[in-house]
């Protein structure tokens, strides 16, 4: 009998590595959804006391959403633990995430009487400006711990250690994490003791050095390897650098340069291929490779979650790449770089470029 075709909607990255009693949970995450509403082609910053228009809008799950869907979209098996407002917001962002996206949201909780924070996100001029409003969910609405996962996806936070970062890896699991800006001002790595507990940390160049005390990003990973085995560190428009403390092995890939609408969301794009392709045994260079392919995918698209690339976007991409001749230019180059991905993708379904973002929390169903 002949089993269904392989399509973009179906890539398996890990189908090489998975046998029997593996857990079903490839990468576990926990933390706040948001409702994230984007506002884009803005000309400018809005001015005090005027009324600004924006040429396009866009609604999603924000905050932790991000990263899960985009891990998803990649084809892992992905599992969400948070909780979620009891309001229309919650109810939009569970029901897209689920049904959507097709999250394992068995751990998350509805939380009775709480409203779900909101982010609104500005963007304009390359950056981007962001107003939230939210409170914490309330404690006796706790959690439960981490199932048995291959990975676990973290966001460290200075001064505040998670408990269920030390549980998941006790469990087995290879456990990623990156952080945010350090507003103590402190920048000590004695803050982030869950770094003892993490296979790979993935900061952005001015973290890395500054949690460092060197004064470019790549000496930077390489200190960070006396912490943690892997370092990979975000250079913007230069690229990523990654090394490797246990083989000395070092990567470095250059970015794809591209005209970015919004880049919301594109750190949590840039750690999921990599979590992506480490999962599935790939060679350290090839893991940059995508995480940068897919963040660079990600800063066409506005919004967070709504920006996230699956394996049709790549697909599209990468015919549109093939089909270049030398003398088209910069993406014929990558020929070489993304060869790899021959072996993974079949012909997408759509052509170049999809575009997944909508202005609305969700239309009515037509008769």
């Amino acid at each position: 009998m002949t089993g269904s075709p392989v399509t973009t909607e179906n890539v398996d990255p890990l189908a090489g590595v998975r046998a029997p009693g593996d857990p079903a949970c490839d990468v576990y995450l926990t933390g706040t959804v948001f409702l994230d509403i984007i506002f884009t082609g803005l000309d400018s910053a809005p001015v005090r006391g005027t009324e600004s228009w924006a040429r396009g809008m866009g609604s999603s799950p924000g905050g932790v959403a991000n990263m899960a869907t985009a891990l998803a979209r990649l084809g892992l098996r992905t599992s969400l633990a948070a909780a979620f407002g009891d309001d229309k917001y919650g109810e939009y962002c569970w029901e897209t995430l689920e049904r959507g996206e097709g999250i394992d949201l068995s751990l998350s909780r509805t939380v009775p009487g709480w409203h779900s924070p909101v982010t609104v996100s500005m963007a304009y001029e390359g950056e981007r400006t962001m107003v939230s409003h939210g409170h914490e969910a309330p404690v006796s609405e706790a959690l439960p711990g981490p199932p048995p996962a291959r990975s676990c996806v973290a966001s460290l936070r200075a001064g505040a250690p998670q408990e269920w970062i030390a549980a998941a890896a006790r469990a087995g699991s290879r456990v990623f994490a990156d952080t945010g800006w350090d507003d103590t001002g402190a920048w000590d790595l004695a803050a982030l003791p869950d770094l003892a507990h993490c296979e790979a940390f993935l900061p952005n160049a001015a973290e890395a050095m500054r949690y460092t005390r060197t004064d470019n990003p790549r000496a930077a990973a390489r200190a960070l390897t006396e912490i943690v085995p892997l370092a990979v560190v975000t250079m913007g428009a230069e690229g990523a650098y990654a090394a490797d403390g246990r083989t000395g092995e070092t990567a470095e890939v250059p970015a794809i340069l591209v005209e970015a609408l919004d880049t919301t969301g594109a750190g949590d794009v840039f750690v999921a291929g990599f979590v992506t392709g480490t999962l599935a045994g790939w060679p350290l260079g090839d893991r940059l490779a995508l995480a940068g392919l897919t963040a660079a995918l990600s800063v066409q698209e506005f919004g967070g979650s709504l920006s996230a690339p699956g394996w049709d976007e790549v697909a599209a991409w990468w015919r549109r790449v093939r089909d270049l001749t030398p003398a088209d230019g910069r993406l014929a180059a990558s020929l070489d770089r993304y060869g790899f991905l021959s072996g993974l993708l079949p012909e997408p379904a759509h052509p170049w470029p999809r575009r997944r973002a909508v202005p609305t929390l969700g239309f009515r169903a037509l008769p």
